[in-house]
């Protein structure tokens, strides 16, 4: 099967199905005749065992042992669950120190971050882990800039639109002429706006991030 159609069964981007190839999790085979690859029922389980576990955030060198068989499923888990409750705890830190600068600080104004952050630094030192500003601004930033360069291709093409309309009343452009030329551009922008919302959904789910952390 077509990766179009493994993309609809498993629910799994394209994007991040070729990320798994890339990373050696996923082998489909190839048609001999045009190299196009062609995926099987055993590729869409493979996939799906790859979709349960990164659910529960298993990363991707700990799947690669346990398909080498580095490592049992059941240690893997084991250690999962073992840092699971490590980001549960970190998570009550925070919690913590949230409760603490309600309770000690009445006004922003007020706050006196560099002796907080000293603390948290502390807490780091002692096993805690806080949010990462790379994967938070990172995306944020992406997001910007992928909506920025949509709503500057989209303003050009509706001037375009404006001028093949403008230029069909003055010169008495041909009508067919006109719809060819007005629609083209509202086909890209069509177009523009479906990449974007495809875009935007795989910054939210983090497949930048991810694909730059392993």
């Amino acid at each position: 099967m077509k990766i179009n159609q493994v993309e609809e069964l498993v629910g799994i981007t394209k994007k991040n199905i070729r990320f798994y190839e890339e990373q050696g999790l996923l082998n489909p085979d190839r048609n001999p005749e045009n190299g196009y690859r062609e995926y099987s029922l055993k590729d869409v389980d493979c996939l799906l065992k790859i979709k349960l576990l990164r659910k529960i955030d298993v990363p991707i060198e700990e799947i690669k042992r346990l398909e080498n068989g580095g490592v049992s499923f059941e240690d893997c888990m084991k250690t999962q669950a073992k840092r699971l409750e490590d980001e549960k705890n970190n998570v009550e830190v925070m919690i913590g120190l949230c409760n603490k600068l309600e309770n000690e600080v009445s006004d922003f104004n007020l706050v006196d971050a560099q002796a907080y952050l000293e603390e948290l630094k502390k807490l780091e030192k002692g096993g805690a882990v806080f949010v990462d500003l790379t994967k938070n601004d990172v995306s944020k930033k992406s997001m910007a800039g992928a909506v920025l360069a949509a709503a500057v291709f989209i303003l050009f093409m509706v001037f375009t639109i404006v001028m093949v309309i403008y230029a069909s009343i003055t010169v008495h452009m041909a009508t067919p002429l006109t719809i060819l030329f007005v629609a083209l551009p509202l086909l890209f922008i069509i177009m523009t706006l479906t990449v974007l919302t495809q875009r935007i959904n795989e910054i939210k789910k983090g497949e930048a991030y991810e694909a730059r952390k392993y």
